[in-house]
């Protein structure tokens, strides 16, 4: 039985090696230039020269604003913003629209009394 299993994966195998034949190498593909090693370089300095062609909108349509506020306005102004906790709120993640009443500021504010 173990003999008529060697025999069978061995006529498997070279009926395998018989029905596999290799590919032919051809090469890479084969350029057929009509331009010269001069002319070719000739372009190749041209274009290095040229600069990136196909950034031809690099640059369009960038606005350069002023601004009239000062930095330290700015900046309290973000420190502010990032201390908010109610400021990624938007009205539109809620249901039918509207920030539930358990996410409004409140209109209470709290001071310290005196003599507490």
């Amino acid at each position: 039985m173990n003999t008529r299993n060697i025999l069978a994966a061995a006529a498997l195998s070279l009926l395998a090696a018989a029905g596999a034949q290799a590919e032919t190498y051809d090469g890479v593909l084969t350029l057929n230039g009509s331009l010269s090693r001069a002319e070719v370089q000739t372009q190749a300095v041209a274009a290095a020269r040229a600069g990136d062609v196909n950034a031809d909108t690099y640059g369009s349509g960038v606005l350069v604003a002023g601004s009239s506020v000062d930095r330290a306005t700015v900046r309290e102004q973000a420190v502010a913003a990032a201390h908010n906790p109610l400021q990624s709120l938007d009205r539109r993640a809620f249901y039918r629209d509207q920030v539930p009443t358990a996410y409004a500021k409140p209109k209470v504010s709290f001071t310290r009394q005196a003599g507490l």
